[in-house]
């Protein structure tokens, strides 16, 4: 008996499916070898993603059971719901606002810091408050300056001074307690900001990193190509578009030029011509004088 094999195929609704009854089906020890192996489809998930520890218990667990289990969950961070300060954060006196979004185009100094508070923050704000005055927000926007102000290197003492524009000793205090907790976080900034891919392409097994660059191609509509070559083709059309239209210009300006030297010299020859200047004597005069007054401004060279 030759090896039988099973390929999926799409379901055609002009063709019969054919109906089989129990006495016609075959015994299923003598068809044991069918191998029915179903190509594996795309799961949309990249690859990293997929061979996620938890999200394959889930798929194992699935395959076996056949049902949705307990033990089939992917994990995930729990929230808290009984906190006890929640009432002191968020009190129940809220009224909407006529307004939901504000703009301030003539006072944009006064947007809100990208950096937040947090207990610790408290803690020394409260320490700092009984040696000088500080609030809150003018803090949150100090330390803000001073992280935006750092990148990768933090900035020494002198150049913080430049950024903030405070007493001498508020920022000597900020300072030294910025570099501190700056040095005992793990991540560069203290400000959240999203992950994502380094140039160098050396982030690619992260699962955490968004925004990542595809590695290969996708195959979008074929009459509609968006890649790269395209992309460098429509940037030099540009370029040299642009290079056209400024040699134009240059051009009309010549020709604009060239033109009002035309009528300046028919202007000379009717002159010259009303004087009856026929042996040049008005003229070789008139450039004698001229050479020797200095003209205020350089004139320009015509060719």
């Amino acid at each position: 008996m030759s090896k039988l094999s099973f390929r999926a195929r799409a379901l055609d609704a002009s063709k019969p499916l054919p109906v089989f009854r129990c006495e016609d089906l075959p015994d299923l020890h003598e068809y044991a070898s069918i191998n029915r192996a179903v190509p594996q489809m795309p799961t949309g998930m990249e690859k990293e993603e997929e061979s996620e520890h938890h999200l394959q218990r889930a798929i194992s667990a699935q395959q076996v059971y056949g049902e949705k289990r307990d033990n089939m969950v992917i994990p995930v961070p729990e929230a808290e719901s009984n906190i006890a300060y929640y009432e002191s954060l968020y009190p129940g006196e809220f009224k909407m606002p006529k307004q939901l979004i504000h703009i301030q185009p003539f006072s944009l100094d006064t947007e809100q810091p990208d950096y937040d508070l947090d207990s610790e923050d408290e803690a020394f704000l409260n320490k700092l408050r009984k040696k000088m005055e500080i609030t809150p927000l003018q803090f949150e926007e100090m330390i803000d300056r001073l992280e935006k102000g750092s990148g990768q290197q933090m900035v020494t003492l002198p150049e913080a001074k430049l950024l903030l524009k405070e007493d001498d000793e508020l920022i000597r205090e900020v300072f030294d307690y910025w570099t501190r907790k700056r040095k005992s976080s793990k991540s560069a900034s203290l400000i959240p900001t999203v992950k994502q891919e380094k140039r160098d392409g050396s982030s690619t097994n992260d699962p955490y990193v968004a925004f990542r660059r595809r590695t290969e191609k996708m195959q979008t509509r074929k009459n509609r190509k968006n890649d790269e070559a395209s992309y460098e083709k429509m940037l030099k059309l540009r370029r040299d578009l642009s290079r056209a239209v400024t040699i134009l210009e240059m051009i009309k300006r010549r020709e604009k030029s060239k033109r009002e030297l035309l009528h300046l010299t028919l202007e000379i020859i009717e002159k010259r011509y009303s004087m009856a200047d026929f042996g040049g004597e008005v003229m070789a005069e008139v450039l004698a004088q001229r050479a020797l007054v200095k003209p205020l401004y350089t004139v320009p060279i015509v060719r």
